[in-house]
């Protein structure tokens, strides 16, 4: 298991913010919550070393979702119910961990793919 800060826009490790890389996938967590969970196993071929969460794997898919790219076997990301949107600071750290916004975030919720679930 290794345990990583998060870091700022400026660069700068930020506390209480962490990536935590297990055999069964990524976590983000922030303070004492795990907040969302990608696990390795539901990755597409390619893509388990989380190298996809880079901005410009973003800025390649755009607005398009892995579900959108007719990947038959797309990543369900776990989204703990209580804490995934729990505070502003979360929510920047939420967004750079999953590579979207809160609303980009939000429509996956309400299309199934993301899954909201109890991650504590």
């Amino acid at each position: 298991m290794k345990v990583e800060n998060m870091t700022s826009s400026n660069g700068n490790k930020v506390a209480n913010q962490f990536i935590v890389t297990a055999d069964e996938g990524q976590y983000f967590q922030s303070y004492k919550s795990i907040i969302a969970f990608w696990p390795n196993h539901l990755r597409p071929k390619g893509v388990a070393d989380g190298s996809h969460r880079t901005k410009a794997f973003y800025e390649i898919m755009g607005s398009k979702s892995l579900r959108d790219c007719n990947l038959t076997n797309y990543p369900k990301i776990y989204l703990d119910r209580e804490m995934w949107d729990y505070s502003t600071t979360t929510g920047r750290y939420r967004n750079q961990f999953l590579g979207e916004t809160k609303a980009e975030t939000q429509k996956k919720i309400d299309s199934g793919e993301y899954i909201l679930t109890d991650l504590n």
